[in-house]
């Protein structure tokens, strides 16, 4: 059995997380870090007001961390020290640097890192690698994926998500993240990337868009983009071939279309169970994690040079944009 502490008590862990703990036949609640210890009376389970608390607590063997972005590093460092093994939140952490301490602290304490990029466990994901490999639309060349939706600042259950001191970003990372993920575990190693970031309709600390640019190491260029200026929800994705074209538009739908044939393969009903069922197999039975925190280093190794290429971008622009005087030229004569 795994014994879980449950950092947070937010939208995902009342509708997914703690759900899906207490579904999986090989977990146990055992406790709750909160804030607010009457919101975890319902479980039944001891709630904590800090997380050195639940880290002392007997029998705790797994920390989940549902904290907003700034606290993953930390929680997850302080949980792997005291031995315990973890699975964090998406994104990773706010950058690459912190990303890589928590993958070494993993190896360090001999623990299981893993990173909710739950989309990893969609059966229609794996089926359309499986096509893939099978050559169903020959090389692979461009893969198109957007999330769009509105502002989440009208959201008031998550206000620090539009917080760049707390998320780290806007959708490049909330959103962003999960579409980078699914590309790196359909195409492998990333090798370049460029982006774009801006805030086309709304004023604040982070990006309301952006736009990023993959090159794989299997010869696949794919485009990104997420938004949260859009009355419009879109959740796209689509990849080309020399020889055809897949289609698994929606992304979070059943529905694979490619040459040939079309097939409807939904998610769990409760997207995180697959999730921490893997994890637990993972810890107990040393079964392939889907998404480790290795494999989930190649998606803030995205998001940081995503960040640092629109930055250079922006500031090379400002510093050597076009100044040219053209002389006044009368129009065409007829």
């Amino acid at each position: 059995m795994l014994n879980w502490v449950v950092i947070g008590i937010g939208d995902i862990t009342t509708k997914r997380v703690i759900p899906a703990i207490l579904a999986e036949e090989r977990s146990v609640l055992r406790g709750i870090v909160t804030r607010d210890p009457a919101k975890a009376e319902r479980y039944g389970v001891p709630a904590f007001t800090n997380l050195d608390s639940a880290l002392s607590h007997a029998g705790i063997d797994a920390v989940y961390v549902a904290s907003p972005v700034f606290l993953h590093a930390p929680q997850t460092l302080a949980s792997l020290r005291a031995g315990k093994h973890v699975l964090c939140e998406k994104p990773m952490a706010m950058n690459y640097t912190e990303a890589v301490s928590m993958a070494k602290a993993a190896a360090t304490a001999g623990k299981t890192l893993g990173v909710a990029y739950y989309r990893r466990t969609y059966p229609k994901l794996h089926r359309a690698l499986e096509l893939l490999r099978q050559g169903a639309i020959g090389q692979p060349l461009l893969a198109y994926i957007t999330c769009h939706d509105g502002w989440p600042g009208d959201e008031a259950y998550a206000p620090w998500r539009t917080d760049p001191a707390k998320s780290g970003g806007g959708p490049l990372l909330d959103i962003g993240s999960h579409r980078i993920d699914v590309l790196n575990f359909l195409f492998g190693e990333p090798q370049r990337v460029s982006a774009h970031r801006a805030n086309a309709m709304h004023s604040a600390g982070v990006e309301d868009c952006a736009t990023v640019l993959i090159e794989y190491s299997s010869r696949v260029r794919a485009i990104v983009d997420v938004r949260w200026n859009s009355h419009v929800k879109r959740d796209e994705f689509r990849i080309i071939g020399t020889d055809g074209e897949m289609d698994l538009t929606p992304l979070n739908g059943p529905r694979l279309v490619f040459p040939g044939g079309q097939e409807n393969l939904p998610p769990h009903a409760n997207l995180h169970f697959p999730c921490v069922q893997n994890f637990v197999g993972a810890v107990l039975d040393g079964s392939p994690l889907l998404s480790s925190g290795r494999s989930a280093l190649w998606t803030d190794w995205v998001t940081d040079l995503a960040v640092r290429a629109d930055t250079a971008s922006r500031t090379q622009n400002q510093a050597s944009g076009p100044r040219i005087d053209f002389p006044d030229m009368a129009g065409p004569r007829s």
